[in-house]
């Protein structure tokens, strides 16, 4: 497969992006009632929404960086002028 330098581009843009908004996100579940069973944030035990959100914030980090390696080798193959494999 051959990648445009803009598809590159765009690609580790949606990386970069991942990185900002999936961790305010985690902050923000971090820091929610629901999730601790006592209702006090950073007490007592996980609740399903966190853990949930837990896995769809890692799931989501993990593809953002996918993508966003894929986005650098695509970038750098078009500079030296070879397809990407």
């Amino acid at each position: 497969m051959v990648l445009s330098r803009g598809w590159s581009l765009f690609l580790l843009g949606v990386g970069v992006w991942t990185w900002v908004i999936w961790p305010r996100f985690a902050a923000a579940i971090w820091n929610d009632p629901r999730s601790w069973s006592t209702g006090t944030v950073g007490e007592g035990a996980g609740t399903s929404f966190l853990w949930v959100h837990a896995l769809l914030i890692g799931a989501s980090l993990a593809i953002g960086t996918t993508v966003g390696v894929l986005g650098v080798r695509g970038w750098l193959a078009a500079r030296r002028g070879r397809p990407t494999a």
